[in-house]
C-alpha cells in the first residue's frame, strides 16, 4: 500500500473533517465524556478521562462562591449581570456597559480589573473605538465579566482585591473547593496553571468536568450536594439560560445554542477547543476537548453529540445548522468548504 493511500485512509477516519471543496484538507481528533448527575459515564469518544484545562468552560463553576457569599444581594447584582460573570463575551456595547454597571455598584474603577485586554471579537466595537481615538481597556476583555464577579465576591468577604487573581488568594482557594465538590474530583489532584486573563485555570479529567456540568444543569438530582450549593448552581444556570447573549454575544455558538434550546441547555466554551454543556431535562453533562486545541471543531462536535443523544428536535438542529456543518469561508465570505463530524459515541 502506498504512503499516499495510507494517508488518505487515516484522514478519512478522523472524527472531525475539514473540507476544501470536495477534498479533505485537515482533520481533528476529539475526546468526549457524557455523564449524569450520579456520576455514571453514559457515553464517550476517545479518552473520557483526558486531563484537560477547562479554561473558560469553568466560569459557571467559578461563579458559585459569588452567589454563596451573598454578594448578589449585597451589591444588588441582576440576573443579567450574574450571567455576565460566566461569560467569554464579545465585547459588544451591552457587555461593556454591564461590566461598568457592576463596577459602579462595587464602587470600583476599570483599573481594578486585572484581566488585561485584547481586541474584542466584536470588530464593529473595535472599529468604533479606533474611529473615536480611544484605546483598549480591560473592560473590552472577554473575561471582564468574570473578573468583576470575582471582585464582588472578594468585597463581600473583605478579601484583598489587589491580589484577587493570585492562587493563594482566599477567593481562588474557595473556587478550588467548589470545583472539587461539584466535579467530585479530589482537591489535592486539581492542578492549576495561569489562564489567559491571569487567574488560575484548573486541570481535571473530562469525566469530572462533564459531571460538574450535569450538576449545573440539574442540581436537584445531585443527592449528596448541600442545599446552598445546589441553589447557587440553579441560580447561575437560570441566569445563563435567561440571558444567553451575555455569555457570548451576537451570532456566537453558546448564545445561539441556549437561545434555540430555550431554557433546556446550559453551555460554556473555553479556549483550546474545550466545550461543555448540560441538559436540564435529562440531567446529563457533556465535556469535549479537541486534541489539537482548534476551536473550530468544538461546535461541530457538540452538535453531533446532541443529535446522537437525541437531545432536541429536527427543527432545533436545523436552526443551528451552521454550527453542525460549519462553513469554511474565503476572504469574500463565500462558502468554499465545510467542517463536519464523522464519529459515533460509545455508549456504556
Amino acid at each position: 500500500m502506498s504512503i499516499e493511500r495510507t494517508d488518505i485512509m487515516n484522514r478519512t477516519t478522523q472524527p472531525i473533517r475539514v473540507y476544501r471543496g470536495d477534498y479533505i484538507e485537515s482533520t481533528h481528533d476529539i475526546h468526549i465524556a457524557v455523564v449524569n448527575t450520579k456520576g455514571n459515564l453514559l457515553a464517550y469518544y476517545g479518552d473520557a478521562n483526558r486531563l484537560t484545562f477547562a479554561r473558560s468552560s469553568m466560569k459557571p463553576i467559578q461563579a458559585v462562591p459569588i452567589v454563596e457569599t451573598g454578594a448578589i444581594e449585597k451589591f444588588n447584582v441582576s440576573e443579567k449581570e450574574l450571567s455576565l460573570f460566566c461569560a467569554s463575551h464579545a465585547g459588544e456595547s451591552f457587555h461593556r456597559k454591564s461590566v461598568q454597571n457592576v463596577l459602579e455598584k462595587l464602587g470600583l474603577e476599570e483599573e481594578n480589573l486585572h484581566c488585561g485586554t485584547h481586541i474584542p471579537s466584536d470588530i464593529d466595537s473595535y472599529n468604533e473605538l479606533i474611529r473615536s481615538g480611544g484605546k483598549l481597556t480591560p473592560i473590552f476583555s472577554n473575561c471582564s465579566g468574570k473578573h468583576s464577579g470575582m471582585l464582588a465576591a472578594c468585597l463581600a468577604q473583605n478579601i484583598d482585591i489587589n491580589s484577587y487573581e493570585d492562587l493563594d488568594n482566599p477567593y481562588q482557594q474557595q473556587i478550588i473547593d467548589v470545583i472539587a465538590d461539584v466535579s467530585q474530583y479530589k482537591r489535592e489532584k486539581i492542578n492549576t496553571a495561569v489562564d489567559g486573563c491571569g487567574v488560575p485555570v484548573h486541570r481535571l479529567p473530562l469525566y469530572n468536568l462533564a459531571l460538574a456540568f450535569a450538576r449545573l444543569a440539574k442540581p436537584e438530582d445531585w443527592i449528596e450536594g448541600n442545599e446552598a450549593r445546589k441553589t447557587a448552581l440553579a441560580r447561575i444556570r437560570d441566569a445563563m439560560m435567561k440571558f444567553p447573549e451575555m455569555v457570548a454575544g451576537t451570532k456566537k455558538f453558546d448564545t445561539d445554542l441556549m437561545t434555540v434550546y430555550d431554557c433546556r441547555i446550559v453551555a460554556k466554551g473555553g479556549a483550546e477547543g474545550v466545550h461543555c454543556f448540560g441538559d436540564k431535562e435529562m440531567g446529563i453533562g457533556v465535556a469535549i476537548k479537541v486534541e489539537d486545541g482548534n476551536g473550530r471543531a468544538a461546535s461541530v462536535s457538540s452538535m453531533e453529540v446532541l443529535k446522537q443523544l437525541g437531545i432536541g428536535s429536527e427543527d432545533e438542529w436545523n436552526q443551528l445548522e451552521r454550527y453542525s456543518t460549519a462553513p469554511v469561508l474565503n476572504m469574500w465570505e463565500n462558502v468554499i468548504g465545510s467542517i463536519s463530524a464523522n464519529f459515533t459515541l460509545h455508549h456504556i
